[in-house]
Formats: structure tokens, sequence, C-alpha cells
């Protein structure tokens, strides 16, 4: 099907940050056909199977979420203030009441949630992954998935040697679909043994697929890998895991020479800034990555971890947290981090040329914004706009692949009441098993 969307102010962001500030925008299939300014040619219209008026919103292209936990709905707002609650709850909750089902039903609400808020890609490392994958079919969601690999009981394994099996049967089972695409996914850098993440590289190696891991992100791991004289980036690094496919999750803390390794080793970061502020983990030097050129992101982390899977949120934070840090209001113009939510994201992934940017043949996978709400008048910078002042209530029209998954605000493949209802019904027997916990969460 052949869609024309006109009337908008469009954020290309390709490499000229190009607009159209009344812009037209013809998709064919699955990609951007073609693109402009000012009243679409007769030939595009007449080509049109379907003509959209985006009455003046920012049209942009999706976001891109670069960690994330989607499954974990059920865990939000438990234990958000108590300290350790990883190792306290939320490790034992899962293993006692996390099921095929409920993955696949709190992924499929993570993933409405992430539609309704303009994300088109996400990456994202849980247990029953297959039931990740299988949501992301049925709603139109691109995801880059990996099976958990850690060293201990899971709800899906007796640890990391069924964690790796499970990942090599993710990637044989989907090795050429578009909208899954699996990666290898070890934990991190203190719960996983040596062998299963060299093993974990190879597995990335074999396929050429991404690595994604939590790493420099725990106070404990730091002072694990102190104990040894080493950093948690040395230690990949020691053992051949910092390269181009690998995106480290967090990096709060970080050494200057672990910043010279992620850059001389072209590793990628999935900067998660809602979830590291509210744990109260810290920021993570984004500031002087940036300035060696490292690739990074924006992650929201889980909603357990960030509570929201908005992108909105993200940017604000991103904006406000890192200006403060540094005492520098002009650090990181909205433009740069508009460009960190969707192209940069991308580029993290290695998809810079097939989808975070608005040009034709790529993917048609974008974001309308509507300008309609009070919050959103007058738009001076469409940039500012998106950062300071739009949330994912603003999201009007969203598409991944050429297709319309949300429309007026609302998604049209399936009904998110009756979703929340089957994942309400599915919840029981965690919310009796998280009874053991009430006393810390």
């Amino acid at each position: 099907m052949k869609i024309l969307l006109r009337r908008a102010h469009i954020l290309t962001m390709d490499d000229a940050f190009t607009e159209y500030p009344d812009g037209w925008l013809l998709t064919d299939e699955k990609t951007i056909a073609a693109l402009g300014d000012g009243a679409p040619p007769e030939a595009m219209l007449s080509a049109a199977d379907q003509v959209i008026d985006c009455e003046g919103g920012l049209l942009l292209p999706g976001f891109v979420n670069l960690h994330c936990h989607a499954s974990m709905v059920p865990f939000r707002t438990m234990g958000d203030d108590c300290p350790d609650r990883l190792r306290r709850f939320l490790f034992p909750l899962e293993n006692e009441a996390l099921t095929p089902e409920l993955t696949y039903l709190g992924a499929r609400f993570g993933i409405a949630e992430m539609l309704l808020a303009g994300v088109t890609t996400f990456v994202d490392m849980y247990y029953f992954e297959d039931q990740v994958a299988r949501a992301c079919l049925e709603t139109g969601m691109r995801g880059y998935l990996g099976e958990t690999v850690i060293s201990q009981k899971t709800p899906d394994g007796a640890g990391d040697a069924d964690g790796l099996a499970l990942s090599e049967a993710l990637f044989r089972a989907f090795p050429k679909e578009d909208l899954v695409r699996p990666i290898a996914a070890p934990h991190g850098t203190t719960t996983v043994s040596e062998t299963a993440l060299r093993r974990c590289g190879t597995l990335s190696e074999k396929y050429g697929a991404l690595l994604t891991l939590h790493a420099a992100e725990m106070d404990y791991e730091m002072r694990y890998f102190a104990d040894r004289g080493a950093t948690p980036i040395a230690f990949l690094d020691g053992i051949g895991l910092c390269h181009d496919r690998l995106l480290a999750a967090h990096c709060i803390h970080l050494s200057q020479r672990d910043m010279d390794i992620l850059r001389d080793r072209g590793v990628r970061v999935a900067h998660c800034i809602g979830s590291n502020t509210k744990a109260g983990k810290g920021v993570a030097p984004i500031r002087d990555l940036n300035a060696r050129g490292v690739p990074f992101g924006l992650g929201t982390d889980g909603p357990s971890s960030g509570n929201t899977l908005s992108m909105f949120d993200q940017m604000r934070l991103f904006a406000v947290c890192h200006k403060t840090v540094h005492h520098d209001r002009a650090l990181f113009p909205a433009r740069e981090i508009v460009f960190a939510a969707t192209r940069g994201g991308a580029r993290a992934l290695h998809a810079e040329n097939e989808f975070g940017s608005l040009q034709p043949g790529f993917k048609a996978d974008l974001a309308l914004i509507s300008i309609k709400s009070a919050h959103m008048f007058p738009v001076y910078n469409p940039y500012s706009s998106l950062v300071y002042g739009a949330n994912a209530s603003d999201v009007s029209l969203v598409m991944t692949g050429g297709k319309i998954r949300v429309k007026n605000g609302q998604l049209t493949g399936f009904d998110l009441e009756d979703l929340k209802a089957r994942l309400e019904r599915a919840m029981g027997p965690f919310r009796l098993a998280a009874q053991r916990y009430a006393d810390i969460v």
C-alpha cells in the first residue's frame, strides 16, 4: 500500500538535518518512496492509496529504544525505593512466577506502550525470548531480541548452558526475519562466567549479530573488578568482547582508559538516564564519550527499572541531567538529543542506512507528533518542542514497515483494554508469589 502524508513539519534526521516545514512523504509498501516540501506533486497524489493530513504535526523517524526488558510490565512500581532489589527479590520472583504466557502478554503490553509513544525499534534482553519474538511479529514492532544468558537458575533454564542453547535456537528460528533480529545477550560482567561470556562472543561472531550486556553499572560490580585491579570494560576487552558489535548498556562508571577502549574498539553505548538516576547509580559520562566519537543512543530500561517506556522522558532527563552535572546550559542542544533517540540509536545498531532517518529507500518507520496540545504551542524550535514539551500522549500516528500501527493516538492492530484484562488475569499467580516480599516492596 502507498500512503501519502501531507502538511507535516518533517524532521528527516539525515546528515544535513534537512527539514520540510510544509512537507509531504509517500510510502511504498515497507519503505519511503519520496518526500519533499510544499504541495505534493500530482503524480504522488494519484499514486497514493491513502492520503493523511498531518495538520502541521512534527513527522520524524520512529524512536529507537536501545535497552529494554519489555516483558517486565508486571513488576512495575514494585520496590521502586528498595536498595539492591535485583538480588533481594527481582531474581527470586522471576524464578518463582515468570511463565511463557506472562512473558508474552507482558511483551505485548510493553510493545503497545512503546508504539503509543512513537517507538518503532527496541533492543530487548529477557527470558522466554521466543515469546517476545512472537509479540513482535503480531504487533509489527521491530525488535533486536536476546535470550538472557546468566550463570544461575532462571525461569527457563538451570544456568548459562541452557541460556546459550535457547539463544542458538532463537538465531536458528529467525534467520532472515525483518522484524525479529536475534542477538547475543549475556546478562552482565559479574553475573555470567567468563566461559559463558566468551561463548556469547562466539555466538555473536558466528551470526554477525549484536552482543549486548549490562556493563559498568553497579557499585558492587565496580568493587569486584577493583579488587582484581581491573574495570568491567578492561575485563571485557581482555576477553575479546570489546568490538563494534558490542552494545554496552549503562556504562555509568568509566575511567578515561575505559572510554578510550570503547572508542578504539568501536563499541556502542545504550544510555539509560531514567533508570540510572532513579536508582541513584549516577550519570554516565556521555559528554566525554561523545567527544571521543563513541556511538550512543538512548534506552528506557525495563518497566520495572525506569517505569516508563517513553523516549520523551529519556530525552528530557538526558537534557536536564547532563546540563546540571556539567553546569552547562548549552551542552547537548535539543537537536542532538532527538538525533540520539532516533538516528543515533540506529547507528548504534549498524542500521543507520536502514532506519532512523526519513529518506527515500529507508524503512517507513516513523512517528507523527501532534502540536495541538496547549503545551505544544508555539513551536519556534521543533526539536526543543520534542525534548522539553512533548510527551507520549502527543503521538498521533506511528508506522513500522509502512504499516499504520497507531492512528489518532490509538492502536490499530489490537485493543489495549482487552490486552490489559488478559495480562491482569495472567498475573494472578504472580501477585500471590509477590506477597512473600510485601515487607520490602
